[in-house]
């Protein structure tokens, strides 16, 4: 896919209030393409895996878990958390520490 296709992709990806986004990269992980995010809230700090809902609605909620943990980028005790917006996006959110 072209670069800006990609970047085009996640335009509309919503960011609660007071989150501050720290980093983010256009990626694909295995055949999907996802928004790479370092984040802070509220006094904690965590990465995200942001899909296209779309993209990945033949997948269960584990089967979106487990391409996630199949990343490097997961550490191996890292909790996940999962949501599927009504916006169109979902969210594995991961490697939590409190700041």
């Amino acid at each position: 896919m072209e670069a800006n296709k990609l970047t085009n992709k996640f335009t509309a990806v919503p960011i609660e209030q007071d989150t501050n986004i720290l980093f983010q990269l256009n990626a694909t992980l295995e055949d999907y393409d996802v928004l790479y995010q370092v984040w802070s809230w509220d006094g904690v700090t965590a990465e995200s895996f942001i899909f296209l809902s779309s993209d990945i609605a033949d997948l269960t909620d584990d089967e979106v878990k487990t391409l996630a943990k199949s990343s490097p980028m997961i550490k191996a005790d890292s909790e996940l958390t999962m949501v599927r917006h009504e916006d169109g996006y979902t969210f594995v959110n991961f490697n939590f520490k409190a700041d």
